[in-house]
């Protein structure tokens, strides 16, 4: 993985001083503050809410803001990754440098994970304002932002190799979009299929069940793999397309 670091800090570089992670943070923390208002809000109007149903439970697994996010934010932050290298013209001095594909991806990717994990960062104020008024199961919390992360990653994971397929941050936007989306409209399954094959197939991708339980505390190693794998499988597909470009 020769290049890893370099190539890490040459893309943080890349992504903090252009408006990109900038105007994406903006718009990110718009959103996540305004769901948080209107569920604490919510909730405050109830008369009685249990422990399972607070805030913090309803913001991490009930809230469709959430979901909206991660749909939006990780294709903008990984569509630039390979696709606009390669329209440039940049990626041929990357490739003759002394690095190696496995060390080009992993810190292009490491990089907008980085990113995005700085990204949420800030919703740490949220939970904090919430334990000056109530209890907060800081386990849980952890938890629920573990699920946030894994998720994430596999995201941006699929992105990285969308980008790497295009030289178009537009259609690699948009691709990984689709790829997104079509899991979650297998997750949705769950709730359509009747007991049996599709239904436990739905009910183990569903990013709204993993969410919901992640957000109460409860791991389930199954799911992490999952995630694991959808992290793995698009990185090694995309060390093996950018291996291509130098040997082809």
């Amino acid at each position: 993985m020769s290049g890893l670091a370099a190539v890490y800090r040459r893309e943080m570089l890349s992504m903090w001083v252009t408006p990109l992670a900038w105007v994406l943070l903006t718009v990110f923390l718009l959103i996540q503050g305004l769901s948080f208002y209107t569920i604490v809000v919510h909730i405050s109007n109830m008369s009685a809410v249990s422990m399972d149903n607070g805030p913090a439970q309803a913001y991490f697994g009930q809230s469709i803001f959430l979901l909206v996010s991660l749909l939006l934010v990780c294709p903008a932050l990984s569509m630039r990754s390979f696709a606009e290298e390669r329209r440039s013209g940049t990626i041929e001095a990357l490739l003759t440098a002394p690095v190696t594909a496995t060390g080009v991806v992993l810190g292009k990717f490491l990089a907008m994970l980085t990113t995005y994990v700085l990204m949420w960062a800030p919703t740490v104020l949220y939970i904090v304002i919430l334990r000056n008024t109530g209890q907060v199961d800081w386990a849980v919390v952890a938890s629920s932002y573990l699920g946030v992360a894994f998720i994430g990653a596999g995201y941006l994971a699929i992105g990285t190799l969308m980008s790497a397929m295009t030289t178009s941050q537009l259609l690699a936007f948009v691709l990984t979009m689709m790829a997104q989306f079509g899991l979650f409209i297998l997750g949705i399954g769950e709730y359509i299929f009747d007991p049996g094959l599709l239904h436990a197939i739905s009910g183990h991708v569903s990013v709204l069940t993993q969410m919901d339980e992640m957000s109460k505390g409860i791991i389930d190693l199954r799911r992490l793999v999952f995630d694991s794998t959808l992290i793995v499988v698009p990185l090694f597909v995309t060390v093996r397309v950018v291996d291509s470009w130098r040997w082809g």
